[in-house]
C-alpha cells in the first residue's frame, strides 16, 4: 500500500507494456486503486510510459474515472458526456476545458468552505457517515445554489461573448471587410 510521507517532489509511476504500474518511490507494483489513493491523498505524481518515456498521467486518470463510472452511481449522465464529446474539435474546445476546470475548482472551494464551517459550528469535522447524511439533507439547497451559479456563469459568458464581438468590430471596423448581414430574428 502507498502510505509513505509526502516528499514534496513529484512521485514517478512507470507503466510497463504488460499494463502494470510501478511506483518508483515504494519500489513496488501498484494498482489503479493505489493511484486513486494518491489522488485522494493529494500526492503529486506523474505516470510515465516505461517504453516510450511519454507522460501518460491523464490516460491513467481517465481509466480511474471510467472504472468509477462503471461502479455504483455515475457522476456523468449520457447527455453530459455527449455534450463533452461534441466540444472535441470545436472552436470552443480550449475554452471548454478551462471553463470546466475553473468550475470544478469553484465547487472544491465551496466544499472546503462547508467543511470549515462545519468544524466551526460543531467543534470538529464530520465523520464520513455524518457528512453524507448532512449532504443528503442539504442536497436540494446545494442543487439550487449550483443552478443559480451556472445560470449566472452562463449570463456572464454571453456578456463576455458580446463584448468580444463589439471589440472585434471596433478593432477591425476601419478595415474594408464586408460585414455579413444580420440574420432575420423570428
Amino acid at each position: 500500500m502507498i502510505n509513505s510521507p509526502e516528499t514534496g517532489q513529484t512521485r514517478i509511476i512507470k507503466k510497463y507494456p504488460n499494463r502494470r504500474l510501478y511506483d518508483t518511490e515504494s519500489s513496488a507494483y501498484i494498482t489503479l486503486a493505489d493511484v486513486r489513493k494518491l489522488v485522494l491523498d493529494n500526492i503529486k505524481f506523474q505516470v510515465i510510459d516505461a517504453k516510450t518515456s511519454e507522460e501518460i498521467t491523464r490516460s491513467i486518470l481517465l481509466q480511474i474515472i471510467l472504472e468509477l463510472e462503471g461502479d455504483g452511481v455515475p457522476m456523468f449522465s449520457s447527455t453530459m458526456l455527449e455534450h463533452i464529446i461534441r466540444f472535441y474539435g470545436n472552436a470552443m474546445q480550449g475554452v471548454m476545458g478551462t471553463y470546466l476546470e475553473k468550475n470544478m475548482q469553484a465547487f472544491v472551494d465551496i466544499q472546503e468552505r462547508l467543511t470549515d464551517q462545519s468544524k466551526g459550528m460543531y467543534g470538529s469535522q464530520f465523520n464520513p457517515d455524518a457528512w453524507a447524511q448532512f449532504m443528503s439533507i442539504q442536497a436540494p439547497v446545494l442543487n439550487n445554489a449550483m443552478s443559480n451559479y451556472v445560470e449566472q456563469s452562463k449570463n456572464l459568458f454571453v456578456q463576455m461573448q458580446e463584448q468580444m464581438q463589439n471589440q472585434t468590430q471596433n478593432m477591425f471596423g476601419t478595415f474594408p471587410f464586408s460585414v455579413p448581414p444580420e440574420k432575420d430574428k423570428k
